[in-house]
């Protein structure tokens, strides 16, 4: 193999496993030109097209999904063996990547990264916020933080903290006009502020369960956002009322700028957990990071708030 086609190859992987090559460029830390360049480079060397190209998407050829499939694995066993290198060090190095959501890194993450990363300098932690069901293994990430009924099976799960609830919350302004809903069917008469997903762009559902009945409420409005922190500032503005984690709005609700309807009927759910893949060889770094992030019981630190909401102090 031609000494530059390894490089080349692992840009090649990061356009394929992206879909797309702003992501992929920024990832590499390339310009998305010099990217396009070498991915040229490598087809015009192979005598064959690796990518498909247009406008709105990019995607993998027959050739290219092969080379995908053949050379990915094999490239994740050497960054692998390197990190496992890390052992013969004295001091715990590298670079650990993670997708989390935005609540998870300031209510969980953050806190820990504070008094963690100045005790291991060597050690540098990427996190990607991000609220879809991230391939972390096809994405370069070390692993991921998510809800333990979300974690995918084949995964080593940790749990990183307690369990949670939802809160359904509006601010006074608010029910000042309307009358507070008595069970999650009222939501339909309400004005309610939406969460966007990222995966298939679908809005996100609100649960309810209460005496053994479950109910999944599609609501609507006119505010749709796609983070709890802006679904936080929705509420405190009045828009209608939002559905988010209660560690999140505890505060507002205690000096009464916002109040909660229907907390009969959210139940406890298992809180976040750090997972990663079981084949995931368990580096110096990497293993130092998950016991950090292990949950042990304590009371954890309330989350942090938005800049908006903040504001509204």
């Amino acid at each position: 193999m031609l000494r530059e086609n390894a490089s080349d190859l692992l840009a090649f992987l990061a356009v394929a496993r992206e879909r797309s090559f702003t992501k992929a460029a920024a990832r590499l830390g390339v310009s998305q030109s010099a990217l396009s360049h070498t991915i040229r480079a490598l087809e015009a060397r192979l005598g064959l097209r690796l990518l498909t190209r247009t406008t709105r998407s990019v995607s993998p050829t027959e050739a290219g999904e092969h080379l995908l499939q053949t050379i990915g694995p094999r490239f994740e066993e050497i960054e692998q063996e390197l990190a496992a290198l890390s052992n013969l060090r004295e001091t715990p190095a590298g670079r650990i990547r993670i997708s989390a959501t935005d609540h998870s890194l300031n209510w969980l993450l953050r806190p820990v990264l504070k008094e963690f990363l100045p005790q291991y300098p060597d050690i540098a932690v990427e996190v990607i916020c991000d609220y879809g069901f991230v391939d972390i293994a096809g994405q370069g990430f070390d692993a991921g933080v998510r809800l333990g009924e979300d974690v995918a099976q084949g995964m080593i799960a940790t749990r990183i903290g307690p369990d949670m609830r939802m809160a359904v919350v509006g601010s006074p302004a608010y029910f000042a006009k309307r009358e507070q809903p008595q069970t999650p069917r009222d939501l339909t008469a309400h004005a309610c502020n939406n969460l966007r997903l990222p995966t298939n762009g679908g809005l996100y559902t609100w649960e309810f369960e209460k005496d053994g009945e479950s109910l999944k409420v599609r609501v609507s409005g006119q505010v749709t956002l796609n983070g709890v922190y802006p679904l936080l500032d929705a509420a405190l503005d009045g828009f209608g009322l939002s559905y988010i984690p209660e560690n999140i709005v505890a505060p507002y609700l205690a000096d009464g700028r916002l109040l909660q309807v229907l907390a009969d009927w959210c139940p406890t759910f298992a809180g976040y957990h750090l997972y990663y893949p079981s084949r995931r060889q368990a580096a110096p770094a990497f293993a130092l990071l998950v016991e950090a992030l292990r949950y042990r019981g304590q009371a954890p630190i309330p989350a942090a708030q938005s800049t908006d909401a903040a504001a509204h102090r």
